[in-house]
């Protein structure tokens, strides 16, 4: 679907509570009652997490923002999660910043219901695990255009050993 359609489907139902009198126990927002996390997606690409912090912390305390980036060139992609202190937050975040315009580009703000943080993995860890997937058959071709970011190994010495001729 759409993300502005989505975008306005949860306008419509905030209005709609709203004008019924729902009460918050009742409102589509309980579901969320257990994640203090909110999807942010439509994020203008040179927003910073410094910039995030500035505009969701008017809603409550944040104690997380992950700005998703690629791997490989460390640009942002437009979306992110953002965890506050306290759920009733996230409530104000989403009925107050989704269909916001930052930048001249309209965010998205939603709840998430179940959100995993990664676990931070040290450079000796992240290269062991490529390792042990083997060593990647399109930097064997010269081809890989991922860095850091690729999943195999890139190591030139096993590359040779291989044998493989692609």
């Amino acid at each position: 679907m759409n993300p502005l359609t989505l975008v306005k489907r949860i306008q419509n139902i905030n209005k709609k509570e709203a004008s019924l009198g729902i009460s918050e126990d009742a409102s589509w927002h309980a579901k969320y009652k257990d994640s203090a996390y909110v999807y942010v997606g439509g994020i203008p690409f040179d927003l910073t997490e410094g910039d995030l912090l500035a505009v969701f912390a008017q809603y409550g305390e944040i104690v997380d923002v992950n700005l998703v980036r690629d791997k490989g060139t460390g640009k942002s992609k437009g979306f992110a999660f953002v965890a506050y202190e306290d759920q009733r937050s996230t409530n104000l975040a989403v009925d107050n910043l989704n269909g916001a315009q930052v930048l001249g580009r309209t965010i998205r703000v939603d709840h998430v219901g179940k959100y995993k943080k990664l676990e931070e993995e040290d450079e000796e860890t992240r290269q062991k695990k490529r390792e042990e997937r083997g060593v990647c058959r399109a930097f064997q071709k010269g081809e890989c255009n991922r860095g850091d970011g690729c999943k195999f190994s890139h190591d030139k010495q096993r590359a040779a050993n291989t044998g493989w001729k692609g």
